[in-house]
């Protein structure tokens, strides 16, 4: 198990930029696949971006492809997501999501396929 804690939310208005950070305590965190997940009020969890336990594959979520951008890097245990062109849309929690998997290049964009979650950090866009 990996506990996730997730920071570099904020308000915003429509256009800017975020930078959001998932750190890692527990565990080898380069043995585990990271994603990004979005709730927003009244909706349901949905995917935003995944990254392999190495860094080689990213995946986007079609909402977010050319305005989110994933990164890792595994000497600081810590996943981030930079997300440019925000709009009110993007308004929501984000959640970060671990999985411990053998595979260096798979990415999971099914939450059913995470194992350990952080809390949440909130994102406000204003229009």
């Amino acid at each position: 198990q990996v506990q996730l804690v997730e920071s570099g939310g904020g308000l915003v208005q429509a256009g800017d930029s975020l930078s959001l950070s998932c750190t890692a305590s527990g565990r080898t965190f380069s043995t585990y696949a990271v994603g990004w997940f979005r709730q927003a009020p009244g909706n349901e969890r949905e995917f935003a971006a995944a990254i392999s336990l190495n860094g080689d594959t990213v995946f986007y979520a079609d909402s977010a492809k050319g305005r989110f951008t994933i990164s890792r890097d595994n000497a600081k245990n810590t996943v981030y997501l930079q997300m440019n062109s925000l709009k009110p849309e993007d308004t929501g929690n984000y959640y970060c999501a671990a999985v411990n998997t053998r595979y260096y290049t798979r990415v999971y964009s099914n939450s059913n396929d995470y194992d350990d979650w952080g809390q949440g950090t909130r994102v406000t866009v204003s229009s």
